[in-house]
């Protein structure tokens, strides 16, 4: 290595110093500096930002300050980069706060979940008779039913159209199906992946809350059924207890 620590430095600082001085003898490289700079922070702040739309937003304004010192400087290859992600976030972000917005309008109908599932699910049809899944199978589709009705083999429960289902399962740690679903009528149902759930999950508080209270309203369900089931049982034993107790004392 050629030259001494000190000489070293001292040449960075000279280079950093004519450099500023390039900078500050042109308004037009001031410009694009600034804006660079502004585009770094903007990135620099995204990294800490957890929701979707905030991060975003952050990523257009980025795209806009680099586009701008891409101009200035110029700088043909930080231009054609920042040029082809801008019009690629502003629409995700516009996208994502027309689907927030379609949810707050949902929220009052009380349809909440179809309006965020449904245009990430596929459809599939099913004859009478059609078992859908199976006790005990492999969860990783959740579903929705929109046409037609499905039984609760089990429980002998039936679903009409607008309900979701399977989602207890897909969020379970054994991850199995706690019920058989199978078709009553010709049935139309929508499937959406876990992958794809979670995605939406993370990207909005909004459905993930909504998603919480879904499964505590279904588990408060099952609490109840069993409940019920229990009182049942226990009234049938005294049914049958309460006779033979009867004929006991009095053989004694």
């Amino acid at each position: 290595m050629s030259g001494s620590w000190p000489d070293l430095v001292a040449q960075g600082l000279g280079l950093l110093g004519a450099y500023v001085d390039q900078i500050t003898s042109s308004p037009k490289q001031i410009v694009a500096h600034v804006a660079a700079l502004i585009g770094v922070a903007f990135v620099t702040v995204a990294a800490f930002v957890r929701t979707m739309i905030p991060l975003r937003w952050m990523a257009v304004g980025s795209n806009v300050g680099l586009l701008i010192f891409g101009a200035l400087h110029p700088s043909i290859p930080t231009m054609l980069v920042a040029g082809s992600l801008l019009p690629i976030n502003v629409w995700r972000a516009i996208e994502m706060m027309r689907l927030t917005q379609r949810v707050n309008r949902a929220a009052t109908e009380g349809d909440l979940a179809s309006i965020w599932l449904k245009p990430y699910m596929k459809p599939r049809r099913l004859r009478a008779g059609k078992v859908l899944f199976r006790k005990g199978d492999h969860a990783d589709r959740l579903f929705l039913l929109t046409d037609g009705e499905l039984e609760l083999v089990e429980i002998c429960q039936r679903m009409v159209p607008g309900r979701i289902f399977g989602e207890i399962a897909l969020f379970s740690p054994e991850r199995k199906r706690t019920s058989t679903v199978r078709a009553v009528t010709r049935c139309v149902v929508l499937e959406i992946h876990e992958s794809t759930v979670r995605q939406l999950y993370f990207q909005n508080p909004a459905f993930g809350f909504h998603l919480v209270e879904l499964l505590a309203e279904r588990l408060s369900t099952d609490v109840h059924r069993a409940e019920s089931r229990t009182a049942e049982v226990e009234r049938a034993l005294v049914e049958v207890t309460g006779p033979k107790a009867e004929r006991d004392d009095a053989g004694r």
